[in-house]
């Protein structure tokens, strides 16, 4: 019998493992019948990765992120994080969450904005101050700490709402689509960050994107999604060294990497519900 999401094991079989599904289904209740989102989401996300989700626009990416941050709730099977349902690793603070757009409130400061989930949470302004300080030296952005959002470029207002989930100093980052809104030079640019903030702090993370060239450059493992209902019908292992300079994707490896992506999406269109 499948267990439900509140029903998630307490602890995993895998001691490395910080996002575990299993057969997972998610279907929404419309006026119009029910919407399959999800269906037999098999899936490990091991301590200290960067996993990419690509597939076609509602193949339920951001749906499985949601579920991961307790947002939405699954209607089939199991999902554990760090061997807690996602009520309790919300209630832990266990994730940050970085949105497709930015969202910080324009009448506070860039470090307000940043520190406004630590007032939340009663931290002392000590503790605040110092998070702050060291979450927006991660992002570069030290020095813009008294400004206004609208006295900031997009790709730093985003650096910025990374910081704010930085700031939670939870290991596992969930990020949908971050940088699909920046044009390609800055999303470039943020890229290289990153990969430099994910390798100096060894998060685990979650990023969506619709961009091959995006998923390859940035991830340690790429999940390739089917169309609605979300099934993972490939998910492919990186080759790609650390440390990647823009250009290895111009290197046979990368091609390579992206057209078995290409292929995995293009294979996932035959599937019918």
């Amino acid at each position: 019998m499948l267990m439900t999401v509140n029903q998630a094991t307490a602890t995993s079989v895998d001691q490395n493992a910080v996002v575990e599904a299993r057969q997972l289904g998610l279907t929404f209740q419309t006026n119009d019948g029910p919407v399959r989102a999800l269906s037999n989401v098999d899936l490990t996300i091991n301590k200290g990765e960067f996993v990419s989700f690509i597939g076609p626009s509602g193949c339920g990416k951001t749906t499985f992120l949601r579920v991961i941050a307790d947002l939405e709730q699954p209607t089939e099977g199991s999902i554990s994080i760090n061997g807690m349902s996602p009520e309790q690793a919300r209630e832990a603070r266990a994730y940050g969450y970085v949105f497709q757009a930015a969202a910080l409130f324009p009448w506070r400061t860039i470090e307000s904005n940043v520190g406004l989930p630590l007032e939340i949470i009663g931290l002392s302004k000590a503790e605040q101050q110092e998070r702050i300080k060291r979450t927006m030296d991660l992002v570069n952005l030290s020095g813009f700490e008294t400004k206004y959002p609208w006295q900031l470029s997009g790709g730093m207002q985003q650096r910025a709402s990374i910081a704010r989930a930085l700031a939670f100093d939870a290991d596992l980052l969930l990020m949908d689509e971050p940088f699909g809104a920046l044009d390609e030079i800055v999303r470039d640019h943020l890229n290289e960050q990153l990969l430099q903030l994910w390798r100096r702090t060894n998060k685990t993370i979650c990023f969506v994107t619709h961009s091959i060239p995006e998923a390859v450059y940035l991830s340690t493992r790429i999940v390739v999604m089917s169309p609605r209902p979300g099934r993972v019908t490939d998910v492919i292992e990186s080759t790609l060294p650390t440390e990647r300079p823009l250009d290895i994707r111009e290197s046979p490896e990368f091609l390579a990497i992206a057209a078995r992506v290409r292929d995995g999406l293009r294979a996932g269109h035959s599937y019918e519900d």
